[in-house]
């Protein structure tokens, strides 16, 4: 079995060994993390492929960034509302053309925002993240791309393990909430203007009962995070016997963009 990943063939950082004779019953999969537009070149690999590996629930082999379980996370867990800075953004790759700069440069004109990454040279160690942003009532969950099932650690990670309130910007809101703890994030989409979502930042930030409401999922569910590659390498053998044997992209940038 053959597992290439997009960015390293499309950026030509790797090549697939098609000067070798391929084996009939040598499968080959094409395994993304990235969304459709971090994906290009992709007409040279048709027919070459049997099996996807993806974030996208429609994928052969489906591997997330995290998931919700039913299970509860933490008996004495306590939202803490008293926090010393109300939202907070690590952004790296930022372009001004991006959804999520043009909703950032709106709603920084109504509240304080902490920005870290390498986009203004602010940068976090590892071991320094999620303690910064835990410091925060709020966190922009912004993702780069707002594509299919695109639901990234942004979330998963930096916001739930932290402890602060996602205030994500990615998918609709009905994809978020078939993975999602309930009650547990805000939707961009869910206000006219950004400054109604800062206006309701500042109500949560300011009544306790309604911050907590969103930390009442821990009572009931926990997040599992995929962060070593092993693991998720290891769905293609959980995976494998109901795979289709057979199974040809002709298309793959058709089923990329779909």
């Amino acid at each position: 079995m053959t597992i290439s990943g997009s960015q390293e063939l499309s950026s030509g950082l790797s090549s697939l060994p098609l000067h070798l004779d391929r084996p009939a019953s040598q499968h080959w999969v094409w395994l993304s993390m990235e969304p459709p537009v971090n994906n290009a070149n992709l007409t040279q690999f048709n027919g070459l492929f049997n099996w996807t590996m993806s974030y996208r629930h429609d994928a052969d082999i489906f591997v997330p960034y995290g998931k919700t379980m039913l299970e509860r996370e933490d008996i004495g867990f306590q939202a803490a509302p008293n926090r010393s800075c109300l939202v907070s953004w690590v952004v790296s790759k930022y372009r001004p053309q991006q959804a999520r700069a043009v909703v950032y440069q709106s709603l920084k004109k109504y509240i304080p925002i902490e920005v870290y990454g390498k986009w203004n040279k602010k940068l976090l160690p590892d071991n320094k993240l999620l303690p910064t942003i835990a410091n925060c009532l709020f966190y922009l969950s912004f993702e780069n791309s707002e594509a299919k099932d695109y639901i990234t650690e942004k979330l998963w990670r930096n916001a739930f393990q932290a402890g602060a309130i996602p205030v994500v910007l990615g998918p609709r809101r009905a994809t978020y909430e078939a993975v999602a703890p309930p009650h547990s994030f805000i939707h961009v989409s869910d206000f006219k203007h950004t400054a109604d979502l800062a206006a309701y930042l500042k109500h949560v930030a300011a009544d306790r009962q309604t911050y907590e409401v969103y930390f009442q999922w821990h009572h009931t569910h926990r997040i599992k995070i995929y962060t070593d590659w092993r693991e998720r390498l290891c769905q293609i053998c959980v995976k494998y016997p109901s795979l289709q044997i057979n199974k040809v992209y002709q298309d793959l940038e058709r089923w990329v963009n779909s």
